[in-house]
């Protein structure tokens, strides 16, 4: 059975959401954040060296990173579900979302996070941060333009992995702006799986 190690107020959350949405039994080892540091506690580090959250056992293999995650939960135990066929060309922009995720968009987010804990240190570094901010988003939403989820009509690996910048964007009151992003990122919070996850798993504060 594939174990969650899963992390509160972590991108774990939906690594929970995306075994509800396959139907597929998991089991939850749940971890806290230090409630100062607000880091991962040592424990962790038995799972991974890295230490962090997302990480699933799944008998002897040990998986880190979200993306990697999804694409292994879904290859090895999808059936076929939430992921285009690999043959076809809506699978290659499957895949740039998968990778954009984490590679591009949220690491201005994760900066504004840092350079507000600095406070007036890191004025010089928010006008950048900021325009990267809204370069993303403003992709992102004119991306969903017409489309319910990222690749049409169905829901698919891309929007359970991208899902966390809509929400981060979110806690730092910058999604509303973008008519798009914001109503796609409602709606997969009123997916019945994502609210099944989120029973199961926690409430969580992205803004701390």
């Amino acid at each position: 059975m594939i174990v969650v190690h899963h992390l509160n107020d972590s991108r774990s959350q939906r690594i929970l959401w995306l075994l509800e949405e396959l139907g597929l039994p998991y089991e939850i080892k749940p971890y806290q954040r230090d409630s100062q540091t607000r880091l991962a506690p040592p424990e962790l580090k038995k799972v991974h060296p890295l230490g962090k959250s997302p990480v699933i056992t799944d008998g002897s293999m040990t998986i880190a990173e979200s993306g990697a995650i999804i694409d292994y939960v879904i290859r090895r135990h999808g059936a076929g579900k939430l992921q285009p066929s690999p043959e076809t060309p809506a699978y290659d922009e499957y895949q740039q979302w998968m990778h954009y995720a984490e590679g591009s968009a949220m690491l201005p987010l994760i900066l504004n996070l840092y350079a507000g804990r600095l406070g007036d240190a890191a004025a010089p570094l928010m006008p950048r941060i900021e325009s990267e901010i809204a370069n993303n988003l403003a992709y992102i939403d004119s991306s969903l333009k017409g489309r319910q989820f990222l690749l049409g009509d169905r829901l698919t690996g891309a929007d359970i992995q991208m899902s966390f910048v809509g929400e981060v964007a979110g806690a730092f009151g910058k999604r509303a702006q973008y008519p798009n992003l914001d109503a796609w990122t409602k709606r997969l919070h009123d997916r019945p799986a994502y609210k099944k996850a989120i029973e199961k798993g926690g409430a969580y504060n992205l803004a701390n």
